[in-house]
């Protein structure tokens, strides 16, 4: 997927990013498309932006529905994102593509869509890739910077600059998950979720 639908969730996001299994997800990179074509509808700051300037996520509860929806459009989403050029902003054609998509299931809009995805991408950041259960971003973002201190294969800058990222990461943690219930929905679909949105960042 271009390098500009990337996830542009909190802080983290980059995390995620370096997580094998973590939810940096290409549904939740329609962000940024969304932000391309509305900026006003920016959800949630890209990590490398100051986090004042952009409103907070629209937290929501939600359902099996949205979840089976999220999981049923990745592919129709995917085929439209991937045919976008490298660093290529959006036009209001894909977006409206991505529109068509969002309706067709079960969606009101594409901003609708992107809104249960960013949701989804908030529990899911929260999530222990190895043991499947929700420990919170901050537990995550200690625990892969354990592990990249532990790494002794890892090119020492490239260490540097993870390092780096994920102890910014930890000074703008991502919101609290206002609703509970959205972790064990998540976690109910755990594995579809990674399988789904999750591939690009294996």
């Amino acid at each position: 997927m271009p390098a500009l639908l990337r996830p542009a969730l909190t802080a983290f996001g980059v995390a995620c990013l370096l997580s094998a299994a973590s939810l940096a997800s290409s549904g939740a990179a329609f962000a940024q498309a969304k932000q391309q074509a509305a900026p006003a509808q920016q959800t949630v700051p890209a990590p490398q932006a100051a986090p004042a300037q952009a409103p907070a996520l629209k937290q929501i509860a939600l359902t099996d529905k949205q979840l089976e929806g999220v999981l049923a459009a990745q592919k129709d989403m995917d085929a439209i994102t991937e045919k976008l050029p490298e660093n290529a902003a959006p036009d209001q054609k894909v977006i409206g593509q991505l529109d068509g998509v969002a309706r067709k299931h079960g969606f009101a809009s594409f901003d609708d869509y992107n809104n249960v995805v960013d949701n989804i991408s908030l529990v899911i950041g929260g999530f222990d890739s190895a043991t499947k259960k929700y420990v919170g971003p901050e537990a995550v973002i200690r625990a892969q910077i354990a592990q990249l201190q532990a790494d002794k294969k890892m090119p020492a800058k490239d260490k540097k600059e993870a390092l780096d990222e994920l102890n910014e990461a930890l000074k703008t943690p991502a919101p609290a998950v206002e609703n509970k219930a959205n972790i064990d929905l998540v976690a109910k679909y755990y594995d579809k979720l990674i399988a789904a949105l999750g591939d690009e960042e294996n």
